[in-house]
């Protein structure tokens, strides 16, 4: 810490901790540094110190102790106006706002003393000659706060009629207000349209759009807007996330949590600031805080999950059932102090209100990781009473109807007809029915049911449907992999059932339920992956069988679904066995028929299977198209019968599909989709993960910074080397790089690159190592770490020599002289290496034989004798001398004119750079007291866009710089 030893070491001081994070710690260092100024006997000093205590105070969570500062700042003024400068007596005036708004928001303070201090805020305005417009928006937030509607409105109206002037809050905060009213009122959409310079980045501040985003959620759920508000959850939920003073807007995404069906980030939320359950220096903004826990823990309690642990105050152990309770005891508490305070209800009907509301989504998915905070599984419930027969032939009719017609849940309901006729006597056809489904139900456990079912079967009178139980249970042991043993059976059993059926003992549909489990049968050992004589017998035997099926179905008309899925069942085995003879294109148009025949038969969730092989050829075949049409089906046909972990590779799939040809937005929406359904699946760390890492992409190339680095932030937290592999972890950190550079988190996207760099350094293709290094000297460098930027393009300048890519060695070392030039190496560095630059491309033009490399060379000779040419300008402020400036001037030009003429070679490509390189030379004429020189050039490029279009925005500007030139050395020109 620097010493503070005279003014400006205060300053310095002041301003260091200015750009602190806030908390604590900075308002401690606000308080060493006042006393430091009381040392230096200046008042000055001691104005500015207390100025920047009063600051850090308003932006933590001791908004409380602000008063005090401000009490004596407002004395010194009031005994020795002289000792303010223009800038601090401004900001006494500004801070009148912050007094009033941290009044309000303390119920001790009592109402009288508000009003008195507003009507001092407005006399003291009145002298110093502001206008009402600061005064009258601090009425209007008062009468707000205590309810009093109708004098709100008066004062709301007069603040937006009032002149704006210096001691108006931004555009940004203003709109946030007026935008806040209007919620308030119901009228979300003129709410939204008051917020949406601010929202699209038109007006900001240090707290703006972060407010905003936090306040507009409810609003956009509430109109059905849920992808804005997704999106403003995203992007806000970043801003404020270290934001100590941002409570409010903290709470307010939290309730967005409660309200969207994403309870389990809600808990997440609240993990990440503890401090806010026990922060009191801000009363208004804990009463918020505090009502959204409840309405959040209350949510959890409905659910069933009263009993599970969660985040809250420090100290004790907490259930979500006990912090209910805590959280609206402290919120009803705080409203009271604020309803006595104001003589009205208002603020305690609005705290009741926010902690009863409904949610507004069932849920909503975020992109980023959670888990669904389902019901908690009710008590079992008990078994109806359906021992009468009535009751139990409706269970029984039920069941054989899903089952006939091959619904989804068929099985559940024959479980409920077992578990419901648990000690009923039935008949033998009945039980055999129910063991048959059980034992459908158990899968590789429930072989000795299909025996028993046949047994059953065969009491009952119906010899085939035993034999198709039992071929059914050989099925089952061939898919545990007794597949010999289960051919075995299935041959006699195959033998039996031809045998009934030509003596008509026995029906088709019977017969072709054991024809098709002996196919099946005999596709499993295809599968199994016997190659040469024997693989070509195997699915020669399998393609047999499956004929002898659709000889047995095919065609049959009726009110039966079963032949039509029987045929379309067959059809995809046919399928199967032509991609494995080697004839994809005759396999993908089986499928196609196959999931077509069971669309037909009105059992379009068995299709998805098919179109899923379909998409899947397309895709190898290079048919993209094809591909998407098929995943779309895929989706489309399964609704809501497709398992989540299904429905999540689905949209996987049509979002890899859709973003190859370049459509960012549906394509996120489908990675999206695919990321909630791996949750739901619980499969977050591993489907979820990768589906984050594409959304994250994706979000990227829309230009949604900000949701994009919490998507990826969120992949990378799951994605593995292991898992995943390498290349999927590269790109996500390559991605959030990027995404973190463009919202000027330099540091972040530094680290990022260089681990996707050391990652990537193993690889045998050293490309990606070199330009993930060369981007993390570029985020190193716009983060002020020279030092180390310096070190990365070294490291990326050696890479791209060894890939024999003269032009981004060229880059490289560019980027270093510019460095060079404000670190330790000063100018003789700088210009070393940007010489190096310029031998480098130079020695790479020679040595190309390719015309459009030689083109590329030359522009890029030129960009660097330009910037050669901007250094030594740049470097001339570091010379003492007149003639050593003159000198550098004089190098400059020599490399601006080295420029354009290589520019000029390019002819029309070039131009723009010509006419630039050309510009900044003649500035330099005329800073080296050469009119004449700078006039030629100027007018030089003013003839080159003589016939420019107008909408050339590049030429306008050049032509407006040239004439700025002409009238700086040729005045009245």
């Amino acid at each position: 810490m620097e010493e503070i030893t005279d003014f400006d070491a205060l300053r310095r001081a002041l301003a260091e901790n200015s750009g602190q994070p806030e908390g604590p710690a900075r308002n401690a260092r606000a308080e060493r540094l006042l006393a430091e100024a009381e040392r230096l006997d200046v008042p000055l000093a001691v104005i500015e110190a207390l100025g920047h205590q009063l600051k850090v105070y308003n932006y933590s969570s001791e908004k409380d102790k602000m008063f005090v500062p401000f009490a004596r700042l407002l004395r010194m003024w009031d005994e020795r106006p002289e000792d303010f400068d223009e800038y601090e007596t401004d900001s006494l005036h500004w801070v009148f706002k912050w007094m009033s708004a941290g009044m309000l928001d303390q119920p001790h303070v009592q109402l009288a003393s508000i009003e008195k201090w507003l009507g001092e805020m407005e006399h003291r305005y009145r002298l110093a000659g502001h206008s009402e417009r600061a005064v009258r928006g601090s009425e209007f937030a008062v009468a707000a706060h205590v309810g009093d509607l109708a004098r709100a409105q008066r004062a709301y109206a007069a603040w937006l009629a009032a002149d704006r002037d210096r001691m108006a809050d931004c555009h940004a905060c203003e709109l946030n207000g007026q935008g806040a009213w209007q919620a308030e009122r119901g009228q979300d959409a003129q709410a939204l349209r008051l917020w949406a310079p601010v929202l699209e980045g038109e007006y900001g501040c240090a707290h703006e759009p972060h407010a905003v985003l936090a306040s507009s959620l409810k609003p956009l759920l509430r109109l059905g807007r849920a992808e804005e508000a997704r999106a403003n959850h995203l992007r806000g939920f970043r801003l404020v996330r270290s934001m100590e003073s941002m409570r409010g807007a903290y709470a307010d995404h939290v309730e967005f949590c409660a309200l969207t069906g994403n309870e389990a980030r809600g808990l997440e939320l609240l993990a990440e600031r503890p401090a806010y359950f026990t922060d009191t220096g801000h009363p208004r903004s804990r009463l918020d805080f505090m009502a959204v826990v409840a309405l959040l823990m209350d949510r959890l309690t409905e659910l069933g999950h009263g009993d599970q642990r969660v985040p809250g105050p420090a100290g004790r152990t907490w259930t979500a059932r006990e912090l209910a309770g805590h959280a609206r005891a402290e919120a009803t508490e705080l409203a009271g102090r604020f309803d006595r305070r104001n003589g009205t209800s208002y603020v305690g009907d609005r705290a009741r209100a926010r902690m009863a509301q409904r949610p507004l989504a069932e849920r909503l998915p975020l992109g980023v990781r959670t888990v669904r905070t389902a019901p908690a599984p009710a008590a079992a419930p008990s078994v109806p009473d359906v021992t009468d027969a009535p009751g139990l032939a409706v269970l029984l009719a039920e069941a054989r109807r899903l089952s006939d017609t091959l619904r989804p849940h068929a099985l559940e309901a024959w479980a409920a007809v077992a578990q419901a006729a648990r000690d009923v006597e039935l008949e033998p056809r009945d039980r055999a029915e129910i063991a048959d489904h059980e034992a459908m139900a158990r899968g590789p456990e429930g072989v000795g049911l299909f025996e028993r079912a046949a047994e059953l079967y065969a009491q009952a009178g119906d010899p085939g449907e035993a034999l198709a139980a039992r071929a059914r249970g050989a099925y089952v042991r061939a898919l545990g992999g007794e597949v010999d043993a289960a051919l075995g059976t299935v041959a006699g059993l195959y033998d039996e059932v031809l045998a009934l059926y030509s003596e008509e003992a026995t029906g088709v549909r019977q017969t072709a339920s054991v024809v098709m489990s002996r196919a099946r049968i005999l596709m499993r050992r295809v599968h199994e992956g016997a190659s040469g004589p024997a693989g070509r017998a195997a699915r020669a035997e399998a393609e047999q069988a499956v004929r002898e099926v659709l000889a047995l179905v095919d065609g049959r008309a009726g009110d039966e679904v079963w032949p039509a899925a029987r045929a379309a069942e067959a059809r995809g085995m046919l399928a199967e066995l032509a991609g494995l003879s080697g004839d994809p294109g005759r396999a993908a148009e089986l499928f196609g028929r196959a999931a077509g025949e069971y669309v037909a038969a009105g059992l379009p969730w068995f299709a998805v299977e098919y179109e899923v092989q379909v998409a899947a050829l397309a895709h190898q075949a290079g048919d993209l198209a094809g591909a998407e049409r098929a995943l779309r089906a895929a989706l489309e046909y399964g609704g809501p019968h497709v398992e989540p972990v299904g429905r999540a590779q689905l949209h996987l799939q049509l979002a890899e599909v859709i973003g190859g040809r370049g459509e960012a937005v549906e394509a996120a929406e489908h990675a999206l989709q695919a990321a909630h359904w791996a949750d739901e699946a619980g499969e977050s760390g591993t489907l979820g993960a990768w589906a984050r890492q594409q959304l994250g992409g994706f979000l990227l190339r829309q230009g949604r910074y900000a949701e994009g680095a919490e998507v990826l932030e969120s992949a990378l937290a799951d994605l593995s080397a292991e898992t995943h592999g390498d290349g999927a972890v590269v790109q996500a950190r390559w991605w959030l790089g990027d995404c973190l550079g463009e919202l000027g988190e330099h540091r972040s996207a530094a680290e990022h690159r260089l681990r996707a760099a050391d990652i990537a350094r193993e690889w045998p293709e050293q490309q990606d190592h070199a330009t993930l290094a060369h981007l993390a000297a570029e985020s190193l460098s716009s983060a002020g770490l020279t030092a180390e930027a310096d070190r990365a393009y070294a490291r990326a300048g050696e890479l791209w020599r060894a890939l024999g890519n003269p032009q981004f060695l060229v880059r490289a070392l560019r980027a270093r002289g510019w460095l060079a030039l404000r670190g330790e190496a000063g100018a003789e560095g700088a210009r070393g290496l940007m010489a190096d630059a310029v031998r480098e491309c130079e020695d790479a033009l020679e040595a190309a034989a390719d015309p459009v490399a030689r083109e590329q060379l030359t522009a890029e000779l030129g960009s660097t004798h330009r910037q050669f040419g901007d250094l030594l300008a740049r470097s001339a402020a570091e010379e003492a001398e007149d003639d050593a400036i003159r000198a550098a001037f004089e190098a400059a030009l020599t490399q601006m004119d080295r420029a354009a003429t290589l520019f000029g070679t390019l002819g029309a490509d070039g131009l723009h750079s010509r006419t630039g390189a050309e510009l900044a030379a003649g500035w330099l004429e005329a800073d080296l007291g050469r009119p004449d020189g700078a006039e030629a050039r100027a007018r030089a490029v003013l003839a080159a866009y003589e016939t420019a279009d107008e909408a050339d925005e590049t030429a306008q500007a050049r032509r407006a710089e040239a004439t700025q030139m002409l009238r700086a050395v040729r005045p009245g020109t």
